[in-house]
């Protein structure tokens, strides 16, 4: 009895290390691609250029512990996921950061857990209550009214700011990503789906950074958010999440990643000099708000033994 609920202490833990890495993504990723008006990386280099980081070290990683190669069935959800999380999710939320403040970006990604279950149940064909869609489209709606009102106060007129359709576009890419990932997880074991998937673009994407190696100069800040982004955001983030949800149980730990659009916010403040805007707080609080309810609300009414899967999907999406 001690033993497991050390395990389940140490699994919480380590779920809040991992959700904490994934948090400081969006900061660092607008650190690494600067502004418009002070543009640093490309957010073609940085995408592809941090998954070739963390393709390096997953090919030494599943190298040293002499991991078995993807079955044939593996191949198709790995790739998937190598769609979603190393490529969709990173360059859509790169562009975007280059037009809004990374506390902005928090709203909006904080949808990631709802739409990841709402994904789950269109893939893995289950079905949830009413009161699950109606906290998605709640949801939605409090996102959109956030981008109207930041767009209207920012002199951009009423409507909906392109770089929002970016990131609502980049939570879509990294909740099938995750989805699929998770399929094979049982079967490959948590670490080892994150190296499979960066090592598998890794012919695309180290060749291509090195195609788009900047030229011109680069403010040290930029470099550091790229190296955080390559190594704790796309790969040592998910060792500490995946083995944080084995520990102390997917429903159980999942509930941290709750914190994220928070720890987000709260980063941008020493990392961007970003103010914390109550208006953007509020929102945040609103968002979160209605993914607690609809989390609870996420389990088809008839659990199969596969409706956990989704729940322990939904972290890595702060990659």
């Amino acid at each position: 009895m001690k033993l497991a609920m050390k395990d389940e202490t140490l699994g919480m833990w380590l779920g809040v290390i991992g959700v904490a890495m994934f948090a400081v993504t969006l900061p660092m990723t607008r650190l690494a691609t600067g502004s418009q008006d002070a543009p640093q990386l490309s957010p073609w280099f940085v995408t592809l250029g941090r998954a070739a980081l963390a393709g390096v070290l997953s090919a030494i990683f599943l190298l040293a512990t002499r991991s078995p190669r993807p079955a044939a069935h593996q191949w198709k959800p790995l790739g998937m996921a190598v769609l979603g999380n190393a490529i969709g999710f990173p360059l859509l939320l790169a562009f975007a950061l280059r037009v809004v403040t990374a506390s902005h970006a928090a709203v909006v990604t904080a949808l990631l857990p709802l739409v990841t279950a709402a994904v789950a149940a269109w893939v893995l064909h289950q079905r949830a209550r009413l009161g699950f869609w109606l906290c998605a489209i709640a949801g939605s709606l409090l996102v959109v009214a956030f981008s109207v009102l930041r767009a209207s106060q920012g002199g951009h007129g009423f409507g909906f700011e392109w770089a929002d359709l970016l990131l609502v576009g980049a939570v879509i890419a990294a909740s099938f990503g995750y989805i699929y990932g998770a399929q094979v997880t049982p079967s490959l074991g948590a670490e080892r789906v994150i190296c499979w998937v960066c090592v598998m673009a890794l012919p695309f994407t180290l060749p291509a950074a090195l195609a788009l190696w900047p030229q011109q100069p680069v403010a040290v800040s930029a470099w550091v958010g790229f190296v955080y982004v390559g190594m704790f955001s796309m790969w040592i983030g998910f060792f500490a999440w995946y083995r944080g949800l084995a520990l102390g149980g997917a429903l159980r730990v999942s509930q941290t990643q709750l914190l994220q659009p928070f720890l987000s916010i709260l980063a941008s403040i020493p990392l961007l000099g970003e103010p914390l805007d109550v208006v953007t707080l509020g929102f945040a609080i609103a968002v979160v708000a209605t993914v607690v309810i609809g989390k609870r609300l996420s389990q088809p009414q008839a659990a199969p033994a596969a409706a956990s899967l989704p729940a322990g999907a939904v972290g890595p999406g702060r990659s």
